[in-house]
């Protein structure tokens, strides 16, 4: 009996604690399971900034066709310079992104092609490579904003006039989209909603989104930076080591300015990345 009753609490006891992380995770955890995070339409500018927009692409031949000319075809009414840094690719990335620019000459939009340089010790591939994307885009006329792109994300065509738009109007150094990740494959329908619901756990978007709250975050597939903001925290050099680079950068923004950030969901924008298996995820 004796056994049997302790079996009986140590499992009444694992309950309770349970359902008490439970009610502390619902009650106290700034509702982040909501989707009310959207960006939405903002208010006509009079006048819309210059950005540039940079793109690490290391062998993405195969979505770039769709995801750059999606940046070609924004309906964003002010200069846009598009920046494709190719990281040492091997299936012809940067010819075809040169064959994409061709295709799409007469819409107003520059593209500059950077050969990437060899991986210094200290950095990771993507930030070395945004790192040289963004030293390019400070050459010349130099953007106020500057949009960091995975290659794999296919832009709504209104969606860099939003995001500038919700900077402007809403004075954020910093906006950037989680943006709809593809969940089609077993694997894709198995982890990728857990991972959605995992990190907004983790980084309620309310409370990133809260002047008066520290955590900062943001998604790095999407973000709209402010150059003044980026040159501040020490340019992308200051995350180069950092577990978690984009959270980091959102962090360092929020903490060494007036913390105007600003973190939400897209249904319109999305990944073309496929994970067709677990170790595809497992990479990412």
């Amino acid at each position: 009996m004796l056994i049997d009753f302790l079996r009986n609490f140590g499992f009444s006891a694992l309950a309770g604690v349970a359902l008490a992380i439970w009610v502390g995770l619902i009650g106290f955890r700034d509702r982040f399971w909501t989707t009310a995070w959207q960006l939405e339409d903002g208010e006509d500018l009079s006048v819309y900034p210059p950005v540039c927009a940079v793109i690490p692409a290391r062998n993405e031949a195969e979505v770039l066709p769709a995801t750059l000319r999606s940046l070609f075809e924004q309906d964003y009414p002010g200069p846009l310079r598009i920046i494709v840094v190719d990281d040492r690719s091997s299936d012809g990335t940067a010819a075809i992104a040169a064959q994409i620019a061709g295709e799409n000459s007469g819409k107003n939009r520059e593209l500059t092609l950077v050969s990437g340089k060899p991986l210094p010790s200290g950095w990771t591939g993507k930030l070395w490579a945004l790192e040289q994307g963004i030293t390019a885009a400070c050459q010349g006329d130099v953007p106020d904003y500057i949009l960091l792109s995975d290659a794999d994300i296919e832009h709504d065509r209104t969606n860099l006039r939003r995001l500038v738009a919700k900077a402007l109007g809403d004075s954020r150094e910093l906006v950037s989209l989680m943006v709809k990740l593809r969940c089609e494959s077993f694997w894709e329908r198995l982890l990728i909603p857990p991972f959605v619901f995992f990190f907004q756990k983790l980084y309620p978007f309310a409370a990133a989104n809260n002047p008066r709250r520290s955590l900062g975050a943001a998604a790095g597939g999407c973000i709209l930076l402010k150059r003044e903001a980026l040159e501040r925290i020490g340019g992308i050099g200051a995350i180069r080591q950092a577990l978690i680079d984009d959270c980091t950068l959102a962090q360092l923004v929020k903490s060494s300015g007036e913390g105007r950030i600003w973190l939400g969901l897209s249904r319109t924008t999305c990944s073309l990345r496929v994970y067709d298996s677990l170790s595809s995820i497992w990479e990412w």
